[in-house]
C-alpha cells in the first residue's frame, strides 16, 4: 500500500482543503472484490440533528470524478465554471440517532462526507470539484458541523481510514468485515475525547488555542490542523522554530541515520547539516539529496521544504523527517524512524494537535498529519477480500 498523499486532482482543485490522507491500494491481479460492497452507517452520536451523507471521488473504472448514490451508482460531475457553480445535490439522508442504514460503496478513491443539520455546499470550478475549506472564514461550510472518511476500494481490496490531517471534528470510527469473517475497527475516541482535544489546545496556550473553532452554543465545532492554522494566521508561523533550531544544531555535529524501508534494513541514508542545508549520503558517501532548513509550515504539511516525491530516495527520507519533526523525536533518537511511540511528543515544542488527537484515541492511532503512517501509527483498516464496511458516528460526550 502506498502512503497517504496530499489531496490530488482526482479529488479536488486547489481551492479545496489542502493536505489529506488518501489511501491507495497497490496494483495487483483482479480479485473477487465486487463492484460495490455494503456500507453500514450507524449513528451513535447522541445528536438529534439530521445527518446528510455524500460519497464523492474518482470512479476507478473510468477515471472520472463524480459521486455515488445510495445504490452505489456513479454520477459524473457536469462541467464547472468560473466563478465556481453549485454542484448537483450529491447527498442522501443518513440514519437517525440510535439507528443504522446500509448503502452500497463503489470502487472509488474518494471520501464519505457526513454533516449534521445541513447539507454541505459543494461547488464545481473549471478544474473540477471544490471541496470545503473551513480554514477560510468565508467558506459556505464554515459553520456546518461535518467530517469525512477516506477510502479506496479496488480489485486489491478496501482501505478505509479516519483522518485528522486537515481538521479534528465530528467523531467517528471506521471498520470492515474481512474475508475470513473477522472484523477490524479504528478511530474511536476515549470517553470525553472530543472535548478533551479542544480543551487541551485551549490550555496549551502559545497560540495553539487559535485552532479551536466553536458553535454558537460554545461547543467545539472543529479544531484546525496546525498547517491550516499557520496559513490562516490562527497559529504563529514560528511555533516550531525553537525545536527546528535545536535539531539543526545537533546534526551539524552528529549524523542522522534514516532507514526508510522496514523491509530493506540495509538501505540507509546519512544526514549532516552543512550551512543552510542538510545533506543525505548513501552507503558510498555520495550525496543523494539535500533539504533546506524547514519552517513550521513545511513540517506540519510535510511539503514545501520537506517535499516528498513518489521516488525511492528523497520521498522516503522526507516522510521520515516529517514524522520525526512532528513527533519531536529527532533530538532523542538519531536513528529514524522511531517505532516506539512512548517517546513521541515529549518535547515542550512539538505538534500539540497531533499529541492530543493520538492521546484521545482508544487505540492510540490517528492520521494527525500527512505521514502519520510512518511506523504504522495511522488509523487505517484494510482487507484484500472485504465483505462490508462500516462508519459509526460516535458520541460527542
Amino acid at each position: 500500500m502506498l502512503s497517504p498523499r496530499k489531496l490530488t486532482a482526482s479529488l479536488a482543485v486547489a481551492a479545496s482543503i489542502g493536505a489529506v490522507a488518501v489511501v491507495v491500494g497497490p496494483a495487483e491481479p483482479a480479485s473477487a472484490v465486487p463492484d460495490t460492497i455494503p456500507l453500514t452507517l450507524k449513528d451513535d452520536s447522541g445528536s438529534a440533528e439530521q445527518v446528510y451523507v455524500s460519497v464523492i471521488g474518482t470512479e476507478l473504472a473510468s477515471g472520472q470524478q463524480g459521486y455515488a448514490d445510495e445504490s452505489g451508482a456513479f454520477h459524473a460531475w457536469p462541467a464547472g465554471g468560473a466563478p465556481p457553480v453549485p454542484a448537483p445535490d450529491a447527498s442522501f439522508t443518513g440514519p437517525a440517532n440510535g439507528g443504522s442504514k446500509t448503502v452500497q460503496l463503489p470502487k472509488f478513491s474518494g471520501r464519505v462526507y457526513f454533516s449534521y443539520g445541513k447539507k454541505l455546499d459543494f461547488r464545481l470550478a473549471d478544474g473540477g470539484l471544490v471541496q470545503p475549506a473551513v480554514q477560510n472564514a468565508d467558506d459556505p461550510n464554515h459553520d456546518t458541523l461535518f467530517n469525512w472518511t477516506e477510502y479506496t476500494l479496488n480489485d486489491s481490496g478496501l482501505w478505509i481510514n479516519s483522518t485528522q490531517v486537515d481538521m479534528f471534528s465530528a467523531p467517528y470510527s471506521v471498520g470492515l468485515t474481512a474475508g475470513d469473517g473477522s472484523t477490524k475497527q479504528t478511530g474511536s475516541l476515549k470517553p470525553g475525547g472530543y472535548k478533551a482535544v479542544a480543551d487541551g489546545l485551549a490550555q496549551q496556550g502559545g497560540g495553539w488555542e487559535g485552532l479551536v473553532q466553536t458553535r454558537g452554543d460554545g461547543s467545539p465545532l472543529r479544531v484546525l490542523a496546525p498547517g491550516h492554522g499557520v496559513g490562516s494566521g490562527d497559529l504563529p508561523a514560528g511555533v516550531l522554530d525553537d525545536y527546528i533550531d535545536r535539531v539543526w544544531s545537533k546534526y551539524a555535529a552528529e549524523t542522522l541515520t534514516v532507514t526508510p524501508f522496514k523491509e530493506q534494513p540495509d538501505t540507509k541514508f546519512f544526514g549532516r547539516v552543512n550551512g543552510g542545508r542538510m545533506d543525505f549520503t548513501d552507503g558510498s558517501g555520495a550525496v543523494v539529496t539535500s533539504f533546506e532548513k524547514p519552517d513550521s509550515d513545511s513540517v506540519f504539511g510535510c511539503y514545501n521544504k520537506l517535499d516528498a516525491p513518489n521516488d525511492q530516495v528523497r520521498g522516503p527520507i522526507s516522510r521520515t523527517l516529517c514524522a520525526a519533526y512532528n513527533r519531536s523525536t529527532l533530538l532523542t533518537n538519531s536513528e529514524q524512524p522511531d517505532a516506539d511511540d512512548s517517546g513521541f511528543y515529549q518535547d515542550d515544542v512539538t505538534n500539540h494537535y497531533a499529541r492530543l488527537v493520538h492521546g484521545q484515541m482508544q487505540d492510540g492511532r490517528a492520521y494527525a498529519f500527512a505521514f502519520d503512517d510512518v511506523g504504522n501509527h495511522e488509523s487505517l483498516v484494510h482487507d484484500g477480500d472485504p465483505k462490508d464496511a462500516a462508519i459509526t458516528l460516535e458520541s460527542f460526550g
